[in-house]
């Protein structure tokens, strides 16, 4: 079955959204890298250390969803719809 373009077009949406959440996570995480938890009283070890990533992934998904992210999710949903549309010109035999 076919989608409706409204419908393509808010998946694509969260693509672009979570392909922005993967690239903030990817940013934050040489800072997260630097916190020397052991000394504090929240200190986790090496359990904490295996959660991190996905402490990360939650962090930037929550700030993209909020609007805090980078705006990098509105380009690459552009980037995708002006890539669509060339491919449905070339289908379509160039017209």
């Amino acid at each position: 079955a076919l989608r409706r373009s409204g419908d393509h077009e808010i998946t694509l949406r969260r693509a672009a959204l979570d392909f922005e959440a993967q690239a903030l996570s990817q940013l934050l995480a040489p800072a997260f890298a630097t916190v020397d938890m052991s000394r504090s009283a929240f200190g986790g070890g090496a359990a904490e250390a295996q959660w991190r990533p996905m402490l990360l992934d939650a962090m930037a998904g929550a700030a993209v969803r909020g609007g805090g992210g980078i705006g990098l999710a509105d380009a690459v949903l552009r980037a995708m719809l002006q890539r669509q549309a060339q491919g449905s010109v070339q289908e379509d035999g160039g017209t």
